[in-house]
C-alpha cells in the first residue's frame, strides 16, 4: 500500500523542492504539473483534488520515524537493543538520551513529512481558490467554501506539528508561482499565522452530524477548535505567553456543543475500536482504516511493532501480516530484582498499577465476536497448537532461544529465568535488553484473522477526552482542583468498576503536578503527545527517568533541522545548540 501511495503523490514533485527549504531557481522543464484549468473539469476532479493531501496526513502520523522519536525521547516508551536486535547503530539510544544529531534520519524525515503535507494542502487549496464558477463543476458554493476551510485546517494541523517539532519553520502560502524558499518565521509569527488560519476556517467548516458516519476523516468545526486548544495550551512554551484562559474557553465551548454534539465513550477501549466511526463516538477527528486499504497505525512505524515476535499470529491469532516485532515497549518501572525505581517520571506500567482495579491492566485477550479485554501484553503468552491432530498448549517464544518468554516490567538479560528467579546480571539500560524486557501495549485491537472487524478502527487523532483533560489542566493551573477532578473523573470512570476508590476525591486534593502529568500519561499512553506534555510541564530536559539523566540545557526541547534540509536552503538558520 505504501508504494502505491508514493506513486499517488508523485505529481507533487515540483513543489516538493519547497519542502526541502526551496531551491533558489527552477529553470528545468516541468512535466508533472497539471494545469488546474484542464484538470478540474467535473465534480469528481474537484473531490479527488480536495482529498489528495489527506492520505499523506495519515501516513505522516508514523512515517519517517515521527512516532519513534516522539515516543522514544520521552519517559514512556523505548526501543531497546535486544541482544543485537534494534541496535541500529545507536539510533534509538540517541533518541532516548537526547543526543541526536543533524545526520539522524528523522531530522530530515520529519521536515519532509510535514512539508509534503503543507505543500499538498496548499496546492489543492490554490486549485479550489481558482474555481470561479463552481456550478460548472457541479459543486455548490457552500461545498467549495467547506473544501477550502478543511484544507486550511489540515494545513494548520501540519504547521502546528512542524512548529512543535522544530519551532523555527518556514511559512509556505503559495506553491503555484513561487520557486524560491523563504527565511524562517519567528515563533510569534508562526503562532499568529496558525491561529488566524484556524479562526478564518471555522465558520465555513461543517459540523460532524452533517457529514454522517463516513465523515470521520473530514475536518469539522470541533476539529479546528481542538487544534486551537492545542495551540493555546502550549502557548507559554511556543511564544512565552500563557493562553490558558483562551484554551479553557474554547474547550468549554467544544464540551458544551457549540461546534457540534459529542459525548464521551463509556468503555475505555471504545475510542480505539471498530465502532469509533459512529456518530455517538467521542472521536472529533480520526483517520479511517480498513484491512484492504490504509491502516497506518498498524504499520511497522507504530502499534503492530509494539509486540514481541509471534505475539500477533500465535497469541492474537492475527496472521494477515505475519510476525510482529518488538520495536516499541514500555520503559521499565522496576530493576532486574523487581525493586521499583525511585525516580518520579517514567514507570508507565507502575503508574497504571497505582490504581489496581483499572480494566486496562488486564492481560490483552481477544474474546471473540470483535471484543477484547486488557491493554497490555506481559507474563507468558499462551496459545494452542496442533500436534498429531491434538491441541497442545504452548507459549510464545523469542528469536534468541527456544525458551518461553516471560514478559516483565523490567529491562535486562533474563533469558530463560523463571518468574521471581534472581539473575546475576544486574545491568539495565538501552543497550542491554533481551526479548523478555518491557511490557507491550495494544491500544488498538488486534482481532484474529477471521474477524471481519480486524484493522477497521479509525486512528483517533483528536478525541473528546483530550478536551476534558485540557480543560482540567487549565482549571488546575487556575487553582480549581475540584473542577479539574470533576473533568478527569468524567473520563476516568470508564476505567474502573462502579464505586471504585480509584476515582479522584471531589475536592481534587489528590491532584498535584506529578499526578496531573501521570494522568495525562495513563489516558494518552502511546498516542505520541508525551514529549509535548513533558515540555509543557517543564521536565523534558530537567527530569530523570530510567537510564536517562537531566540534559545539560534545554536546546533539545526542539529538534535540529536535518542536514539535507539545511543544505537545500542557504537562508535557513539552524536551531540553537546544534
Amino acid at each position: 500500500m505504501k508504494f502505491n501511495y508514493k506513486r499517488y503523490i508523485t505529481n507533487a514533485a515540483l513543489v516538493t523542492g519547497l519542502l526541502l527549504g526551496g531551491c533558489t531557481k527552477l529553470d528545468e522543464t516541468v512535466y508533472d504539473r497539471v494545469d488546474q484549468g484542464q484538470f478540474l473539469t467535473r465534480r469528481d476532479d474537484v473531490i479527488r483534488d480536495f482529498l489528495r493531501p489527506f492520505e499523506h496526513a495519515y501516513w505522516s502520523i508514523q512515517g519517517n520515524d515521527l512516532y519513534a522519536v516522539g515516543e522514544n525521547s520521552t519517559d514512556e516508551i523505548g526501543t531497546y537493543n535486544r541482544q543485537g536486535d534494534w541496535q541500529d547503530g545507536g539510533y534509538y539510544a540517541r533518541m532516548h538520551y537526547h543526543t541526536w544529531t543533524t545526520q539522524d534520519g528523522f531530522t530530515n524525515g520529519a521536515w519532509t513529512a510535514f512539508y509534503q503535507g503543507i505543500v499538498l494542502a496548499t496546492n489543492s487549496l490554490q486549485d479550489m481558490e481558482a474555481i470561479t464558477d463552481p456550478g460548472r463543476l457541479n459543486i455548490t458554493p457552500a461545498e467549495l467554501a467547506d473544501f477550502k476551510a478543511e484544507l486550511r485546517t489540515l494545513r494548520a494541523w501540519f504547521y502546528l506539528r512542524a512548529f512543535d517539532f522544530y519551532r523555527n519553520i518556514e511559512i509556505v502560502k503559495d506553491v503555484k508561482n513561487t520557486t524560491t524558499g523563504h527565511t524562517q518565521s519567528t515563533p510569534e509569527e508562526t503562532f499568529d499565522y496558525i491561529e488566524s488560519e484556524l479562526k478564518a476556517a471555522l465558520p465555513d467548516l461543517p459540523q460532524r452530524a452533517t457529514l454522517g458516519e463516513k465523515g470521520i476523516g473530514r475536518w469539522t468545526q470541533a476539529g479546528a477548535a481542538a487544534i486551537l486548544a492545542r495551540l493555546y495550551l502550549n502557548a507559554e512554551v511556543y511564544v512565552k505567553k500563557e493562553r490558558f484562559s483562551d484554551c479553557a474557553a474554547i474547550c468549554q465551548d467544544i464540551i458544551d456543543g457549540k461546534y457540534g454534539s459529542y459525548q464521551l465513550d463509556t468503555r475505555w477501549d471504545a475510542p480505539f475500536d471498530y465502532t469509533n466511526t459512529t456518530l455517538n463516538s467521542e472521536l472529533i477527528y480520526g483517520f479511517p482504516s480498513s484491512l484492504s486499504r490504509t491502516h497506518w497505525q498498524y504499520d511497522g512505524g507504530m502499534y503492530f511493532w509494539a509486540m514481541t515476535y509471534d505475539a500477533a499470529p500465535l497469541y492474537c491469532g492475527f496472521t494477515d501480516f505475519g510476525q510482529s516485532n518488538p520495536r516499541f515497549a514500555l520503559q521499565p518501572g522496576r530493576n532486574v530484582d523487581s525493586v521499583e525505581y525511585t525516580h518520579q517520571l517514567g514507570k508507565p506500567f507502575v503508574k497504571f498499577q497505582r490504581y489496581p482495579d483499572d480494566y486496562r491492566l488486564k492481560l490483552y485477550k481477544n474474546l471473540g465476536g470483535s471484543k477484547r479485554e486488557g491493554m497490555f501484553l506481559y507474563g507468558y503468552l499462551p496459545f494452542q497448537r496442533t500436534v498429531n491432530g491434538n491441541p497442545v498448549t504452548d507459549t510464545v517464544r523469542g528469536n534468541k532461544g527456544s525458551y518461553p518468554l516471560f514478559i516483565r516490567d523490567q529491562v535486562g538479560w533474563f533469558l530463560d529465568a523463571k518468574p521471581g528467579q534472581p539473575v546475576t546480571d544486574k545491568e539495565s539500560n538501552m543497550n542491554h535488553a533481551d526479548h523478555n524486557s518491557g511490557v507491550f501495549f495494544l491500544k488498538y485491537p488486534l482481532y484474529p484473522t477471521p474477524d471481519p472487524n480486524r484493522l477497521t478502527s479509525a486512528y483517533a487523532e483528536i478525541r473528546l477526552s483530550e478536551i476534558y483533560y485540557t480543560l482540567a489542566e487549565c482549571k488546575y493551573r487556575a487553582g480549581d482542583k475540584a473542577g479539574a477532578a470533576t473533568l478527569l473523573n468524567a473520563v476516568r470512570t470508564r476505567n474502573y468498576p462502579a464505586g471504585s476508590p480509584s476515582l479522584y476525591k471531589a475536592d481534587g486534593s489528590q491532584l498535584n503536578d506529578q499526578e496531573m502529568l501521570d494522568e495525562w500519561g495513563r489516558e494518552f499512553l502511546g498516542e505520541n503527545r508525551r514529549r509535548t506534555d513533558l515540555i509543557r510541564w517543564g521536565v523534558f530536559n530537567t527530569g530523570t527517568w530510567w537510564d536517562k539523566k537531566p540534559d545539560a540545557d534545554d536546546h533539545t526541547a526542539i529538534f535540529p533541522i536535518g542536514r539535507d534540509i539545511m543544505g537545500a536552503n542557504p537562508q535557513f538558520k539552524q536551531n540553537p545548540g546544534y
